[in-house]
Parts: structure tokens; sequence; C-alpha cells
């Protein structure tokens, strides 16, 4: 029996369908012609989402992976629709989550001869991809498509395909079969006894002992709190972990670093054992007690030992490890000293945190804002944080609990993620509660795209904290000495501008106002912008605390106390010697 025919393209988008890809973002041009020609005729099975940036589409594909693991697709065209790609793929591969770009290019028949938007993209792409080829004939488009998103899930990366123009308009025979139902990653390692032994051996030996997880754990919550009840230790995570173990949990401090919290410093700088669980810190070198054990738990083995020296190497799937260690150990039946203190610690925190939730001071402090998101905020509520202070306050004031999500450019930082990153979890999620949460510098790069939520109906909720500065640079600039150089950025009125776009506009400037703006917000079908006006007060620098008059000169930490309205804190030696 003869095969029908079907222009490559379409081949191509049924390839895509197969793995479960049911959209993708993009702005066309004319070297993406024939795939949007697919596009309108597989628009059963693929739905097109018109973005007016392809840096927010990308951006999207990449928040859209971050929240649900699966790949996500994007595409732009040749030259500069190519170029603009690479913020959001490099974004996607910081964070290592699989990514498919579609890239045009012109015609074969006038490649290498400096036509119009011609481009050698292969080279662009080197650095930022797991894959990247270009495809040579029609036949071949189904083919190496499926192949890239092999490599995509495999390396948890980003795999590009660029397709010469006139090679989608071609007929071939519709009978390739994609490799989706048959694909699956390899079997992870079961951890070794003696490794299992060894690791409780020094967790029995240690005095002062935390959990720090990643990312990589984000299936084993339930398993961390039951091994931090089990054996009374406290944890902490990274900032991208957040969300995995209920942020109320008395035993979780949350992250280290600068985007974190202080009973998160105060544990990673006082412990002396460290059962390290899926994550790659790149920051632990300035934050862990150098002197700690490690144990690592990791299912790559090339990242044992990356970061830090470690004493135990477990080579693992996190919740198998965790059960293991679960398993083979014994409840330990009295609080440490050490254990008890976190947890006073962690009290401490929240009753400093929440002391604010109800200031009227104007322009506001954050805590009001937060507050108000926490109490609008579902069960399965998706929160995405852009980069700056904002990314400090998220992760210290979003309360979260299992059954939300999070997305964040953690590793790559990347400002103006968080529209974008609403606009794909939007557009995989439609019927839960998704946020965007911005600084006014990250919003005002891609608030164009409002515009591409209005024209789709989504009813994100957009938060932008105006603060009329870069704010996070400038704390860095205060920190050189330096004088301020080109922080300062020029106010507007989000609300009223994304009013212009067609989304329901709002500006806060008094706590009266906000609670107005939020309770107008509730449960609404449309995009909404809430434009918040923020004091430029630096969030409190947990990373480098004055706060311990017996360790500390009296006058700094009394003006130290003072500036970041610190009066409730108390150091953790305080709690350690109670």
């Amino acid at each position: 029996m003869v095969a029908q025919k079907i222009n490559a393209s379409d081949a191509m988008l049924k390839v895509m369908a197969d793995w479960g890809i049911d959209h993708i973002f993009g702005l066309p041009g004319g070297s993406f012609d024939s795939t949007m020609n697919a596009l309108h005729n597989q628009k059963a099975i693929m739905r097109y989402i018109q973005v007016r940036h392809e840096e927010v589409g990308a951006l999207a594909a990449a928040g859209e992976a971050k929240a649900t693991g699966k790949i996500a697709a994007t595409f732009g065209s040749a030259g500069p629709g190519a170029v603009h790609l690479l913020n959001g793929l490099y974004d996607a591969k910081y964070d290592h989550v699989p990514v498919l770009a579609l890239v045009g290019q012109v015609a074969t028949g006038v490649m290498n001869t400096d036509y119009f938007q011609e481009m050698n993209e292969n080279p662009m792409f080197a650095d930022v991809a797991v894959y990247n080829r270009t495809v040579m004939t029609a036949e071949q488009m189904p083919l190496v498509v499926d192949q890239a998103i092999q490599q995509a899930y495999k390396h948890h990366g980003v795999a590009v395909v660029t397709i010469p123009t006139n090679l989608g308009w071609q007929p071939i025979e519709d009978n390739f079969e994609a490799t989706a139902n048959l694909f699956q990653i390899g079997n992870y390692p079961e951890p070794r006894n003696a490794d299992i032994e060894r690791a409780l051996q020094l967790i029995k030996e240690a005095k002062q002992p935390i959990i720090y997880f990643g990312q990589g754990a984000s299936a084993a919550g339930e398993e961390l709190v039951a091994l931090s009840e089990q054996l009374k230790i406290p944890m902490m995570s990274s900032a991208l972990a957040k969300g995995i173990v209920a942020d109320d949990y008395p035993a979780y401090m949350l992250s280290a670093g600068r985007v974190a919290t202080k009973p998160g410093v105060d544990l990673a700088t006082a412990a002396d054992l460290i059962l390290f669980v899926g994550s790659n810190y790149e920051f632990g070198q300035y934050f862990f007690n150098p002197d700690a054990k490690f144990i690592q738990i990791d299912i790559d083995p090339t990242k044992l030992g990356h970061r830090h020296h470690v004493d135990v190497g477990i080579l693992a799937d996190a919740k198998t490890a965790l059960k293991t260690l679960l398993t083979a150990s014994q409840p330990v039946a009295n609080q440490s000293t050490f254990y008890k203190a976190a947890i006073a610690n962690k009290a401490n925190w929240d009753v400093w945190t929440a002391s604010f939730e109800e200031d009227d001071q104007s322009p506001l402090r954050v805590e009001p804002v937060f507050k108000q998101i926490n109490d609008m905020a579902s069960a399965d509520a998706i929160f995405n944080l852009d980069v700056g202070n904002v990314s400090i306050d998220g992760v210290r004031f979003l309360k979260m609990r299992p059954g939300q999500k999070m997305t964040l450019s953690a590793w790559y930082a990347t400002m103006g993620c968080a529209v974008p990153a609403a606009i794909g979890t939007q557009a995989t999620y439609p019927d839960r509660q998704v946020w965007s949460i911005s600084g006014d510098g990250g919003f005002s790069m891609v608030m164009q795209d409002i515009i591409t939520q209005v024209k789709y109906q989504m009813p994100i909720i957009n938060v932008v904290l105006s603060n009329d500065s870069f704010g996070f640079i400038e704390a860095e600039q205060d920190d050189k000495g330096q004088p301020r150089s080109g922080v300062a950025i020029q106010g507007a009125d989000y609300g009223a501008a994304a009013t212009a776009m067609g989304a329901r506009g709002f500006t806060v400037r008094t706590l009266a106002e906000l609670k107005t703006a939020f309770a107008a917000a509730m449960g609404t079908k449309e995009p909404v912008v809430i434009d918040v006006k923020i004091a430029n007060e630096r969030p409190l620098p947990v990373e480098q605390l004055v706060i311990d008059e017996q360790t500390q000169d009296p006058e700094k930490v009394a003006a130290f106390v003072e500036k970041y309205h610190a009066q409730g804190l108390k150091p953790f030696r305080a709690f350690l010697e109670n």
C-alpha cells in the first residue's frame, strides 16, 4: 500500500504532537512560512501562540518546562528571529529543562550566497544546545525533530532544529512513526549499602547536621519530611526547590545565600554535616561551613564532588536514596539543642516578617503585597518570579505549600522572565491560577506581551513592585563602596499602560488601595496588572547580618537594626545557648 503524501512541515508537527507538545510560542517570518502553513493545517493538534518578541516565546517555553518537567517548544525565523531566541534558551539551559527551538533558514538554493537575512545559525546555538542540527532534506524533518526531542529529554536541555524554508513545503510520505512511546530514561542505580551505612554513621556522629535539597528532590517531598522527623534534622533548600516542602513546616528553613532567609543562612554556616540531596548549588563555598562533613546524593556521577569535597557520595535517585536511609535508620527520640534552636530561630523569623504585613507606610513595604498574594493564592497556584530584589522577596514571603509551583530564572538570572513564564505556565495549565511577580525593571523589559495575555484571554495576575531602581544592583554597588551608577530608572504608570493594552490595570500607593486592587482582581477572567509603588529599601541582607551585640560592634549593631527595623530578630547564638 502506497503511503499518503504530506508536507514535511506537517509531518514534523505530527511528531511533536506525538511527544505531547500541543502548542508552540513564536513570531512568524518569511523564512518560517512553510511551518506557519503547517501550523494552520494542523491547528487541531498544535496551537500557535503569537508572542510580540521571540525572547518572550523562548522564556515562555523555558518557564513552562520548569513548571511541568516536560518539553516545551518555541520558534524564530532566520536572522533576527533566531538571535532573539537566545536569551530564553540560555535560561532553559542553565536550569536544565527540555526545550525544542525551531529556527527558520532561507531556502537551500540561496544558502551561502549572502542572501537576505541569511546567517550561519548553527555556530550561534552551539553553546546553548545539547542538540543542534540543520535539516538537509525534506524527508529528514520528522526524523531530526524526533531525535531532537529525545536529546532534550536525555540531557535536560535545549534542542535546536534549523529548517530551510523550502524543505517544509515539499511532500513526503506520511509514514514516520515517532519514538515517544518507546523512549525512556535509563534506570537509576540503587544506592550501595556501604554508602548508606557510612552516611548514617556520619549523621549519628554529627552534632549539628542539616539536610540541603535542590530540584533533584522534586519528587521526594514526603521522604524529606519523613527523614527530617525521624532523625530530627532541620532542612533547607535551593531557591528553585521552594515548594517541594511546605514553607510552614517548622524544621524547613528555606534557602541560604543572598536570595535567602536568616534561618537558612544561620543553618548553612553552623552545620557540621550536610546531607546534600539533588542540588548543584554553586554558592555553597561561600555559605556552608567549610569544615562540615558532606554526604551527597545525585543521579549524575559527574556532580558528585563537583562543588564541594564529599565524604560519602550516593549515586541514586533522591527519592530512592531517602527511602533507603529511612529504612536503614532508627528514629531519634530526643531533639538536639541544635534542632530546637533551628526551629525557634525560624519561629522568630516568621514573627518578625509577619509584623510588617499590615504596615501602612507609603510608598509601601513589600510584606503587605505578599500578604495579599498569599491570601488570594489558590491551592494549586503557580508563581513566576522575576529576577532582582523580587527574587529575594518572593523566596522569603511567598507562603508556598505542596500543590503550588514556582518558576524562577535561578542560575542564568535573566530579568524579564516572569511575564513570559506566566504565559507559558498558563498555556499549559489553563484552569490554574497563574501569577507573575516582577520588579519594575524586569517588567518593563517584556511588558509588551501583556498584549499576548489579552489576545489569548489569559487570566494572569501580574504584580509589579515599582521602586524606580535596579535595586539588586544598587545594593551590590553600595556594598562595594562605589557611587550608584546607572541603577535609577524612570518610573511609569504600569497600571495605566496595562489598561491601554486591554488588560485590567491598577496603580497602588497605599495599603487601602492595595487591598482594593486585590479584591477587584479576585476571580477575574482577564489579565490583571497591579502596579504597586514600593519604597526603594534594600531587603534585609541576611548574608551579612549585624545583630549580635555580644560578638559584634554594638554601635554597628544599633545602626544595622535601626536601618532594617530588625529589633525583633535574635541572633542564632541566642537560641543555641537558651
